[in-house]
């Protein structure tokens, strides 16, 4: 499987617990699948007018093992260790560059500052700004530097705080100066 096929959800992370059905976040890292951007949000490799895998007999455990009559499978699957970027990857630099995003830009950094909002607001916003910041430059950085491509970012890097923020019922709006400012979700034209 290509990296620029894969996505990284780290740990802390909201993502959909497929036993459960429910949101909630990340016990583990876990590397999948990149989904579509349009609509459906399936699989990648799924064609929807031949209703069949692209890649079915190199499909990963994770499908095999996924038999909607049948959930023993996948729940062991689901169950045992899951690889991490880091048994993928044997760049020292790329490894120490991933570590430093984690250790700057996990997801308890970033949820224990979404909740000192209420109590240190522009202290709050500022440091979400700053995360927001190096993870947004960092990935055209390391794609420029290590010679990596652009689209394999999200395998080394996880999604884009930009766009997980939202899971915290925040946004970014990227100002025409590169400015980033930060808001809260507008519904119907109402902040919530």
């Amino acid at each position: 499987m290509e990296r620029r096929n894969l996505i990284t959800f780290r740990k802390g992370e909201f993502v959909m617990d497929p036993v459960k059905g429910v949101a909630g976040p990340a016990a583990s890292e876990c590397i999948k699948i990149k989904e579509n951007r349009g609509a459906e949000h399936g699989c990648m490799f799924y064609d929807g007018t031949a209703k069949a895998c692209t890649i079915y007999d190199q499909r990963p455990l994770q499908c095999r093992a996924l038999m909607c009559w049948d959930t023993r499978n996948i729940l062991k699957v689901l169950a045992s260790p899951k690889l991490k970027r880091q048994d993928l990857v044997d760049d020292n630099v790329l490894l120490g560059l991933m570590a430093e995003h984690e250790k700057r830009c996990s997801y308890k950094v970033l949820h224990d500052c979404v909740v000192s909002i209420g109590t240190k607001a522009d202290k709050a916003v500022e440091r979400i700004i700053d995360l927001l910041k190096f993870d947004y430059h960092l990935r055209p950085f390391v794609s420029e530097k290590l010679s990596l491509p652009l689209n394999e970012m999200d395998f080394f890097f996880g999604r884009p705080l930009m766009d997980t923020i939202r899971n915290y019922g925040l946004q970014v709006i990227r100002e025409a100066d590169g400015s980033f400012f930060l808001t809260k979700i507008e519904k119907n034209g109402v902040m919530e």
